[in-house]
C-alpha cells in the first residue's frame, strides 16, 4: 500500500472517530460537568438518584470523553497535515479541514467533501499508463 492512499484513509478513520468523540463531550461529558447535579457550576436538574458521582465538577465522563477526544484530535491534526503535504492541499484547505474537527458535525460533512473532491480528481486523472516493453 502508498503512503498516500495510508495516510487518506487514516485520515477518514480518523475524522470519524473524532467526530464521535466531540459530540461526546459536547452533548454528553459538557453537560455532565456544567448543567447537572447539585455541584455542577450551572446546575439546571440535580443528578439522578445513586449517579451523583457521574455529574458535576469531578465527572468522571471528563476522562472517558475529553482526555481521548484531545488525544485523537492531536492526532488527527498530524493526519490532516500528511495528507495536504502529500496533496499539495493550500494553507486555507488544510486549515479548514483541521478547523473542521472542532466544530460537531462540520467534521462528517468536510470529510463526505473531501473523499468526493478526491475522487472527482482521480477519474480526472487516471493512472498513468505502463511503458510499452521494447523487445
Amino acid at each position: 500500500m502508498d503512503s498516500a492512499r495510508v495516510s487518506f484513509t487514516l485520515y477518514r478513520v480518523l475524522a470519524y472517530v473524532t467526530g464521535v468523540f466531540l459530540l461526546g463531550l459536547t452533548f454528553v461529558a459538557m453537560p455532565a460537568k456544567y448543567l447537572v447535579g447539585e455541584t455542577a457550576r450551572f446546575s439546571l436538574v440535580p443528578a439522578p438518584p445513586g449517579l451523583e458521582h457521574w455529574f458535576g465538577p469531578e465527572s468522571p465522563l471528563m476522562l472517558f470523553i475529553a482526555m481521548p477526544h484531545g488525544y485523537i484530535y492531536m492526532v488527527y491534526v498530524l493526519v490532516v497535515l500528511w495528507v495536504s503535504l502529500g496533496r499539495r492541499w493550500g494553507a486555507g484547505r488544510t486549515l479548514g479541514v483541521v478547523l473542521a474537527g472542532t466544530v460537531p458535525v462540520l467534521g462528517f460533512v468536510v470529510e463526505r467533501r473531501v473523499v468526493r473532491d478526491e475522487r472527482a480528481a482521480r477519474e480526472a486523472d487516471p493512472a498513468p499508463a505502463q511503458p510499452a516493453a521494447t523487445g
